[in-house]
């Protein structure tokens, strides 16, 4: 056989793994909240962080799907995934928008994308949340960790109540994992949610590795949601393992809990990412909440 006929072989077996998932379960497929396009040349500097140092010094972390967009639209296809985002952020000013108006075409030309946008602490944030607002965006992002910045900066008081009004999700990566940040953690992220209850924030990551204080702050206020983006699979238990005390407070949390990946940034095939739940042995009902009912009541599916 050759490379390409291999190649096509794997990934038929890959696509019967993940659509025999969620077909045992009676699912229409899957709606996956964290998944990542941007620009191929942010993207490359993202694969390039990955290759060079990774998150995790000295531990390896190959992406698992480093092939071109519509490869990788189509793979996410062949899963079932019926919808997926397009998780970017920026990391200076004078960036989001331009991430923005990406995320709004590359939505338009792939309608099975949540349009997704993004913010930064800057003079005009609130501007350019509100054109995305009303350009038709479906979810942000915000990434405390590669941003570094304070969720609670004056700059941004303004999006975060526009967007607690619109009743839109905003995915944040605000846990200290893999590697902490300056904001990173629930205070400062807290402190938003103290001011700005309504908020729709999601937790990405499962809050690795504050579970608890995550799971603490979603009990607390009850728009906030959690995703599963790593969490549980084999590589991220090495180094940041669930706690299983958590997982009953886990399972009464079943209908805020939203299928993630990481796709395509995961160092391990995608369908590892569906085993782990079912490893968890929180019950079919459980799964059919986070692998799809959770997210298709969230974003009207």
């Amino acid at each position: 056989m050759t490379d390409i006929e291999v190649a096509g072989t794997a990934q038929t077996a890959e696509n019967e793994r993940v659509t025999g998932f969620w077909r045992a379960l009676g699912l229409p497929g899957l709606i996956d909240v964290h998944t990542h396009f941007m620009p191929e040349r942010v993207l490359a500097k993202v694969w390039d962080y990955f290759d060079s140092v990774g998150p995790l010094t000295g531990v390896p972390w190959p992406i698992t799907y480093r092939v071109e967009e519509d490869r990788r639209v189509e793979t996410l296809r062949g899963f079932g995934v019926r919808r997926f985002t397009s998780m970017l952020y920026p990391h200076k000013p004078d960036m989001a928008a331009w991430l923005n108006s990406w995320s709004a075409e590359f939505a338009s030309r792939t309608p099975d994308c949540l349009h997704t946008a993004t913010f930064f602490p800057e003079p005009g944030a609130v501007d350019y949340v509100t054109r995305a607002v009303e350009g038709g965006a479906r979810v942000f992002k915000a990434h405390l960790q590669v941003g570094g910045y304070d969720p609670g900066d004056e700059l941004l008081d303004g999006a975060w109540g526009l967007l607690a009004e619109a009743g839109i999700p905003v995915v944040t990566h605000c846990g200290s994992g893999p590697a902490p940040g300056r904001y990173t953690g629930p205070g400062p992220i807290g402190r938003v949610l103290a001011r700005h209850p309504r908020l729709r924030l999601v937790v990405a990551h499962m809050g690795m590795p504050e579970y608890g204080d995550f799971l603490d702050l979603a009990e607390r206020h009850p728009e906030v949601l959690l995703d599963t983006t790593m969490a549980f699979t084999a590589f991220s238990e090495a180094f940041s393992p669930y706690p299983r005390e958590h997982l009953p407070r886990l399972a009464d949390l079943g209908d805020r809990i939203l299928l993630g990946t990481d796709f395509p940034n995961i160092p391990y095939p995608y369908p590892e990412a569906l085993e782990s739940l079912a490893g968890l042995g929180l019950g079919d009902g459980w799964l059919r909440a986070v692998c799809h009912d959770n997210a298709a009541r969230l974003f009207g599916v």
